[in-house]
């Protein structure tokens, strides 16, 4: 036997016995490996925008996330005016028996306003930051709304079940996430074969809408990060004063 064979065999022994001892299934390190090995990579660049984090994404700069502080501009007494969002649950075309996922949901703005349209169903409340989560506990029991159920995200994972949500919304959300490709493949993994994803994003096309630009995406850029973790686009309506309504669906087979 060569010193090279030797070598390589004493290696492998080795990383077994390793594996063994902290009861380590060796199938799930080679598959995130080769998940790590197939996703879009990120780059970190030292010069970028003040808002962002300086981590770029198919060439998207990830803007910074808005902290549980500006949760009262979420629940201003203006926002139906400026944009419209009884046309957003409107246009998602509900049965009351759908499972709704609200990522980034914030103080639950949309969670509560879907609730009374899935009567039979539930929406389940996610938010990364405890203290939304806490905001969106009183606003449960204030109400007594029982189908609305606060979920805490990790910033890779909204933390739910296979296959359980018929819908995932996210609005003015998903420029901000920080690890995009890692959460997106989670959020397909919890859809339901035919699920929707949709996309209510700021028109970055429009450089007269008065939101910091990173804080805005173009049509063509989520369809092609939405591409990335097998979601088919299915149309993007421009109904809003100022955002795009972006759907996706996950492939039924």
């Amino acid at each position: 036997m060569s010193i090279q064979k030797f070598f390589n065999s004493r290696c492998i022994l080795f990383l077994s016995i390793l594996l063994l001892e902290l009861s380590i299934d060796p199938g799930r390190i080679f598959s995130a490996q080769a998940i790590a090995q197939s996703s879009p990579t990120y780059q970190q660049r030292a010069i970028h925008s003040p808002d962002g984090i300086g981590k770029f994404y198919l060439d998207r700069e990830i803007a910074q996330v808005m902290g549980h502080q500006g949760a009262a501009w979420l629940e201003r007494s203006t926002r139906e005016r400026e944009e419209k969002p009884s046309l957003v649950i409107q246009a998602l075309n509900l049965k009351p028996t759908d499972i709704v996922a609200d990522i980034g949901s914030g103080t639950g703005y949309f969670a509560f306003r879907i609730a009374p349209q899935v009567p039979e169903g539930k929406v389940f409340a996610i938010d990364v930051q405890p203290e939304m989560l806490d905001i969106i506990n009183f606003f449960k029991q204030e109400n007594n709304i029982t189908n609305v159920e606060p979920v805490l995200s990790s910033v890779t994972s909204p933390n739910l079940p296979a296959e359980s949500i018929d819908l995932a919304i996210m609005v003015d959300v998903y420029h901000e996430l920080e690890y995009p490709f890692e959460m997106m493949n989670e959020v397909v993994k919890a859809l339901k074969p035919g699920g929707r994803v949709v996309l209510v994003e700021y028109r970055k096309e429009n450089p007269f809408i008065l939101i910091k630009a990173l804080h805005k995406m173009t049509s063509k850029q989520a369809r092609k990060e939405m591409s990335a973790v097998g979601l088919v686009w299915q149309a993007t309506q421009e109904f809003l004063p100022q955002q795009h309504f972006m759907i996706f669906q996950k492939p039924s087979i």
